[in-house]
């Protein structure tokens, strides 16, 4: 008990600690959100819903919902199937797949769009085979969509590939021995013990793909109303030093990461829960 007591770091200690982690959120967050939130609303309500509801913003807010809306999928199909085949397989090259998987966190997202640009641009490997068939990439939403894709990848499996590995094979074997099939397995057996971590991991890539900037600068052409996402519109309107616009659509990305903070908190209440529950 004695040896315990002089672990325990003191009161003023643990207060200082705290105030400094309060001092650094309120600079780096909520100091920077109050500021979005302020220039935002200066005009008021109707000048904020003014400014998300023109026409451009409202192109930009169904672009931006496009894009996450194919991308996230696409990933979270990928995620679950790049996780099982790493946590549930033996086979060479596992190493150089899950370094695969970690390409886009190295990888500056504007080079990543540079890469696309070169291979499907009007003067790129494939440009002169798209324009014969009249195939739209670049400065179009297939652009969009395979920046955001590539820049969102890792998400979903970085979340599920330590989880399914420590959860091992042992439930899989077990259902498969029972005569269940590779379908019912996945669906009765997989999934409900990857919930969390998929819907987890779901989130963060939803959450990226609606902020991506660099990539989808790359690829976009900055075309008004057709091809700006609302990170891209937002610096249309800051170059045009139509702040308060800029702003207010700004403020609707600000509120995107709360209700991802929010998500995200809830999830891990959910999961310490259920582990809590199990044991």
């Amino acid at each position: 008990m004695r040896r315990a007591s002089h672990l325990r770091e003191p009161a003023a200690i643990k207060a200082l600690l705290t105030l400094v982690a309060l001092a650094y959120v309120a600079l780096m967050l909520l100091l920077p959100l109050g500021a979005v939130l302020s220039q935002a609303f200066a005009d008021g309500w109707r000048g904020w819903l003014a400014a998300v509801t023109e026409p451009d913003a409202r192109s930009a807010i169904r672009l931006t919902l496009l894009v996450a809306g194919i991308s996230v999928p696409l990933n979270m199909i990928f995620g679950i199937a790049a996780s099982w085949a790493i946590s549930k397989y033996d086979f060479r090259g596992k190493s150089i797949l899950i370094t695969l998987i970690e390409l886009p966190f190295s990888v500056s997202p504007v080079v990543s769009g540079l890469v696309f640009v070169l291979l499907f641009g009007a003067q790129g490997w494939f440009g002169g085979w798209l324009q014969q068939h009249d195939i739209e990439i670049i400065f179009a939403l297939p652009g969009l969509v395979l920046a955001t894709v590539f820049v969102t990848f890792p998400f979903v499996a970085r979340q599920l590939i330590p989880l399914m590995t420590a959860q091992g094979r042992g439930d899989e074997e077990a259902a498969l021995t029972l005569g269940a099939s590779g379908w019912q397995t996945f669906w009765h057996v997989t999934l409900p013990n990857i919930r969390f971590g998929l819907l987890y991991g779901v989130l963060l890539c939803n959450a990226r793909a609606m902020g991506e900037f660099g990539a989808v600068s790359v690829v976009s052409g900055h075309i008004r109303g057709e091809t700006n996402t609302m990170p891209l519109h937002v610096e249309v309107l800051y170059n045009e030093y139509n702040f308060i616009a800029a702003f207010a659509v700004a403020s609707l990305l600000a509120l995107l990461a709360v209700v991802t903070l929010a998500l995200k908190s809830a999830l891990e209440w959910r999961y310490r829960a259920a582990i809590a529950a199990r044991s």
